[in-house]
């Protein structure tokens, strides 16, 4: 307990949690980043699923981790991908949600913000912050962890309608859209309709 000066208000001083003291081992630490991370993962998928509404369904990839989850997209309506059924995993850190998941399509994509592996590159999944090397993003675009799931999907959504060609992850889609619109629209609806034909 501490006295200040002459008024004689008493501080008191308490313990640090465990981890601050040392008595916690890194790998406690992030064990314990995990079990949060997983409670809040198997909140939101159970909210997620109930929505019916959103365009999209998720589940979990393995019944016994809920840090892999399966998303199915559907193609928006009045969009190149009407019609189309796309599938994606998101595979979230054990540190969630203080850095974002990597998503990464199993359907072929033709994307400029879509690389060829399919992996998804968009603002909301970089790692929250600013990059020195990119000045394409801002800070509040990148990943905050007040931001959640249904967040990043209205966001893939939006990225499907909107393609950014400024910041583009396959070079070739992107220079396919810029050169030949035509062109890149015949192939996104040759691949809507591949992702329902199997």
């Amino acid at each position: 307990m501490l006295l200040n000066g002459s008024s004689r208000v008493a501080l008191v001083l308490c313990a640090p949690p465990a981890f601050c003291r040392g008595a916690v081992d890194g790998a406690s630490f992030d064990k314990a980043m995990s079990h949060v991370a997983r409670e809040m993962l198997k909140r939101e998928l159970c909210q997620l699923m109930k929505d019916e509404t959103s365009g999209f369904s998720v589940g979990l990839e393995d019944d016994s981790d809920f840090f892999r989850w399966q998303v199915v997209f559907e193609g928006p309506q009045d969009s190149l991908y009407e019609g189309g059924i796309f599938s994606a995993i998101l595979v979230f850190p054990p540190d969630f949600p203080n850095n974002p998941p990597e998503m990464k399509f199993e359907t072929e994509m033709w994307h400029p913000n879509i690389f060829a592996d399919g992996r998804v590159c968009i603002s909301i999944l970089h790692p929250p912050g600013t990059d020195r090397f990119n000045d394409q993003e801002t800070a509040d675009e990148r990943w905050r962890p007040i931001l959640g799931v249904h967040s990043i999907l209205i966001s893939v959504i939006s990225m499907l309608l909107d393609p950014n060609l400024n910041s583009p992850a396959n070079i070739d889609a992107a220079v396919h859209l810029k050169n030949d619109p035509e062109g890149w629209k015949k192939k996104v609806r040759q691949l809507t309709r591949k992702s329902v034909e199997g």
